[in-house]
């Protein structure tokens, strides 16, 4: 060969290695990248060229896809009661993507995930359409129907669990939004998505997962755990020697309580009534470090807390002095936690001291109903033996039926609760929180922990505004609904 070919063929070589070099970097290296690009419109039309996958409950999907005319997407996304599921289902929308859900388990739902492989490639040689598999939920739809319906148009949140296994049974959010308004991509689905990107009420919040709030007395249930885990108390029916004013650690100000009664009242009395005195008071015995460790133990400072949807982390102040902490111990200063959370807490108490992981996805399904993933219980901690979560229990159940939680009293079950009326705003100016936490047992254990907040109710006067008068009779329908559920 002359030199001339020679440098012709070397010139040719590097240009076909090049090639190789640059398609193996896009194919493999920047894969990924390249196909969750914003200006990737290939994999949004791909995720909507096929019938998607379901997401189900009670063995019903509350999820669809319809045909369309359109060009680039052959199916949309439906939504059996939209308002009601979204905090659940979240959306998928051809315009705005996808979240929660329905993105999580988006290669299940679309078909795409490499797990079902095999039924791409039967599909291929059966003639048959190619179609999602079914995420099929640890929800009950009887409690998702009360919790909701219970919250109407108020703004709030519910979340139930069952204590025994992690089973996430209800998860509401009020105000909502009909993912259905905007699965498409026309000028009447932007409006709809435009105008809930613009509404001050922040319907597209899921409030049970994503939003954290000050507790209120709600909380006094976990500086009880902390106390009785500790040793500061030993027995819950002595007096404890809280004085009447308490003055909070490192101020002149003395801790106010809504009720008589609280100068050395024991954690039992001082829990059916609330003392905000008494629990400042043990939290400052317990001290700081140790409501920490209690807190974290419950899943508090966590950010990893996931349902699969990533649940925003509730707080507890691992650096704050002692008035503040005081001041945590009741609920209140810098004391921020999810729905979610406080349900776990319950939860917690409920099941014997033993803390479950949360769920909400019980199995992955391929389109031929074969089971490609299914959630075993797991336990997340043991925040509290059991012999103090019993304690725990008999104080939680005496509030109910003698103290603030009488609403959400059901006939012949043993029920345990705690209310909250959780201030905030500069100078407490803003209308409080109205909190409620409970659980309902039964002789085979306790199927439901339930926590509800009401972050505002119209048309009720600030002084009206309670755990008890607000929360807790949406506590009990959805107590109800899970226990005739189990009939």
């Amino acid at each position: 060969m002359n030199k001339p070919l020679r440098r012709i063929a070397i010139f040719c070589g590097l240009l076909v290695l090049a090639l190789m070099i640059r398609d193996n970097w896009l194919q493999y290296v920047r894969a990924d990248e390249l196909n969750t690009h914003k200006f990737n419109r290939r994999v949004q039309i791909e995720r909507y060229a096929y019938e998607r996958g379901n997401i189900i409950v009670d063995g019903k999907p509350i999820t669809g896809s319809v045909l369309t005319n359109d060009t680039d997407f052959k199916y949309k996304r439906t939504y059996v009661d939209g308002p009601m599921w979204a905090p659940v289902t979240g959306y998928a929308s051809q315009a705005y993507d996808a979240n929660q859900i329905e993105k999580l388990e988006d290669g299940i739902l679309s078909g795409n995930d490499d797990r079902l492989f095999f039924d791409r490639t039967m599909a291929m040689f059966t003639g048959d359409k190619k179609k999602g598999g079914n995420v099929v939920t640890t929800l009950n739809g009887k409690a998702q129907r009360a919790a909701f319906d219970g919250l109407g148009d108020k703004k709030g949140a519910v979340a139930a669990i069952d204590p025994r296994t992690g089973k996430i049974l209800a998860l509401a959010s009020t105000p909502s939004y009909d993912p259905s308004t905007f699965a498409g991509y026309s000028a009447k689905d932007e409006k709809s998505w435009v105008a809930l990107e613009k509404d001050k009420d922040k319907p597209k919040l899921n409030r049970a997962l994503r939003e954290i709030y000050p507790p209120g007395s709600t909380f006094k249930v976990l500086t009880a755990a902390a106390a009785l885990e500790h040793g500061v108390v030993t027995d819950i029916d002595a007096p404890t020697d809280t004085p009447e004013p308490y003055i909070i650690p490192l101020s002149r100000t003395p801790m106010k309580n809504q009720h008589g009664g609280c100068e050395k009242a024991s954690l039992n009395e001082a829990l059916r009534v609330s003392c905000n005195s008494v629990f400042a008071n043990l939290g400052d015995k317990v001290g700081r470090d140790k409501m920490v460790e209690t807190a974290q133990k419950f899943g508090f400072n966590n950010p990893e807390i996931d349902t699969p949807v990533r649940a925003a982390a509730s707080v507890y102040d691992t650096k704050m002095d002692a008035g503040g902490n005081a001041q945590s111990a009741i609920g209140q200063f810098n004391t921020a936690t999810t729905p979610l959370q406080m349900a776990m807490v319950t939860a917690a108490i409920a099941n014997d001291g033993k803390l479950m992981k949360p769920y909400m996805i019980d199995q992955l399904e391929a389109p031929n109903l074969d089971v490609l993933q299914k959630t075993e219980p797991e336990e997340m901690s043991r925040p509290l033996s059991e012999k103090n979560a019993q304690l725990l229990q008999q104080m939680m159940e005496n509030v109910v039926k003698k103290g603030t939680g009488s609403n959400a009293t059901i006939e012949d079950v043993a029920v345990g609760g705690k209310t909250g009326t959780a201030q905030h705003g500069v100078g407490n100016s803003k209308r409080p929180y109205a909190w409620f936490i409970s659980y309902a047992k039964t002789d085979e254990g306790s199927p439901v922990a339930v926590a509800v907040v009401v972050e505002d109710s119209s048309g009720t006067a600030r002084d009206d505004i309670s755990g008890g008068g607000l929360a807790a009779p949406i506590a009990k329908k959805v107590m109800q609904a899970v226990l005739d559920s189990k009939e």
